[in-house]
């Protein structure tokens, strides 16, 4: 159900992308958006990995720097059935981590050192085995390529802005929707991008704790570890670019009301409900 309902997003998104294409310059404008939306995803593809490590300090380790930390994700990995990912380790009271990387073979997983203070070893298990879930389902893959949509489209937003404010959107034929079609698509299409990149984020969430459940075959230590993660990051906010924000296995990012839709993370006690759900009628 959640790759059904994650294919059917990304088919929006692509639908949101061509349509502002077609609306900013008709079958160039398209064009020029699959072109730019193919070149972002062949360098998020490649590149995306190293540039969020070396975005927050993280530190590669082997076993002996941390055997403890090192241990437990070799043992995960083993019993997903993974290749052994690169181990990272980020030096931030902020407890929180997250996977990344374009397939299981060039996976890496990170974790602050917040987080082995705070967590016991099981609490950590599932948390590891939470975002090896995401390596396995490809979800760092996934969920990059949703947020190169959404930026290739916010762009192209921002173009058509500029375009109607200054008469390239005065024709109402093929190659373009009007002034005020163009505006109005302009304004609702990054807004609508937003979203359905946020609910792929979500669905993504929801998989990963199911997942991450079964390899460590412990869900209330995950749901513990959750509710921990959530309380020490209120407390402790991390800083942390809005565009990174989906990796984690909590949100970093503070913020209610409304902004629940905007939020890359189902809300905690959800999931922790899902969780405890899940102890009582599966056996591990």
């Amino acid at each position: 159900m959640n790759m059904l309902k994650t294919t059917l997003l990304m088919g929006l998104l692509t639908v949101l992308l061509v349509t502002i294409g077609g609306a900013l310059g008709g079958r160039n404008g398209m064009t020029m958006a699959f072109l730019l939306a193919g070149g972002m995803n062949f360098f998020s593809y490649w590149f995306s990995d190293k540039i969020v490590l070396s975005m927050y300090g993280a530190r590669q380790i082997e076993e002996a720097d941390d055997p403890r930390f090192y241990g437990i994700v070799r043992r995960l990995a083993q019993r997903a059935n993974l290749p052994m990912p690169k181990v990272y380790l980020i030096d931030s009271e902020t407890p929180n981590a997250f996977a990344t990387g374009r397939n299981p073979e060039h996976a890496a997983v990170a974790a602050t050192s917040g987080i082995m203070r705070i967590l016991s070893d099981d609490e950590l298990a599932g948390v590891m085995a939470h975002e090896l879930t995401h390596v396995k389902n490809r979800d760092i893959l996934i969920s990059t390529i949703a947020a190169t949509f959404a930026g290739a489209i916010t762009y192209l937003a921002h173009m058509a802005q500029w375009a109607a404010i200054f008469g390239g959107g005065r024709r109402d034929d093929d190659d373009g929707g009007g002034v005020f079609g163009m505006l109005f698509m302009a304004i609702l299409a990054p807004i609508a991008a937003m979203l359905v990149q946020m609910a792929i984020s979500r669905s993504r969430e929801f998989g990963a704790d199911a997942g991450g459940a079964s390899i460590s075959g412990n869900p209330l230590s995950l749901a513990n570890a959750l509710q921990k993660l959530e309380t020490a990051n209120q407390r402790i906010p991390m800083e942390t670019n809005a565009a990174t924000a989906h990796m984690f296995i909590v949100n970093p990012l503070t913020g209610g009301g409304l902004m629940t839709l905007f939020s890359t993370h189902p809300p905690i006690p959800e999931r922790v409900a899902r969780l405890q759900d899940m102890s009582r009628t599966h056996s591990y």
